[in-house]
């Protein structure tokens, strides 16, 4: 693990990942913008010994409410690309109660296909890479720790992706989808104890543009 400044990984990605979102937008025949609340599944067992994975105890990345934002932009032919950000609600305890506060962040860019199936009803079907950072509070004793709360250490773990889901127009241009993503996060039995999740949930959205045109 390493420590972090203000300008993270996590943040240049983000950044990175908003500047396509908008200088596309003008050429796009649709976009969408969602948020969404979902959890996280993984293998492993949630019995821990040990406080902290840098003592070489290993949890299961899975369980918590997880939101997420998400925005793509649509082309020609119903390709495009995807952007979205997802983190832990609150702060977990690694190993159980008692252990080592946490909290993932997971943000990924993504080519797209969306198909229509009709009327109301469309698929996404979605690939691509990004980045997961989980932080491990109260680790370090720094400035910026006293003087903003900045308590913690980052661990960085590159990961490509796929996923889907089915969205639904239940008013003019507004929808819910129901979706499911698979990561395979490189090294990241590092610090949990699998590289392979799954993040189940469902969003709510808004369409510009074609909707359910």
């Amino acid at each position: 693990m390493s420590k972090t400044n203000t300008m993270t990984k996590t943040t240049l990605l983000a950044v990175i990942g908003g500047f396509f979102f908008v200088a596309s937008f003008a050429q796009a025949q649709q976009g969408d913008a969602s948020l969404g609340f979902g959890t996280l599944m993984s293998s492993g067992s949630t019995s821990c010994s040990q406080s902290f994975s840098g003592f070489g105890c290993a949890v299961p990345e899975k369980g918590g409410l997880y939101p997420s934002v998400n925005g793509d932009v649509i082309f020609r032919k119903r390709i495009g690309f995807d952007f979205e950000a997802a983190w832990k609600a609150t702060q977990g305890e690694y190993g159980g109660s008692g252990g080592q506060p946490f909290r993932p962040i997971i943000i990924d860019f993504n080519g797209m296909y969306q198909p229509k199936l009709g009327k109301r009803l469309g698929a996404e079907l979605l690939g691509g890479i990004g980045l997961q950072s989980t932080r491990f509070y109260g680790l370090v004793d720094t400035a910026s720790c006293l003087d903003f709360g900045a308590c913690f250490t980052s661990s960085h773990h590159f990961l490509v992706d796929v996923g889907g889901g089915l969205r639904y127009y239940v008013w003019n241009h507004i929808f819910v989808r129901p979706e499911i993503r698979y990561y395979h996060i490189v090294n990241n039995t590092a610090d949990f104890s699998s590289n392979d999740i799954f993040r189940v949930g469902a969003s709510i959205g808004y369409t510009i543009g074609g909707g359910t045109d």
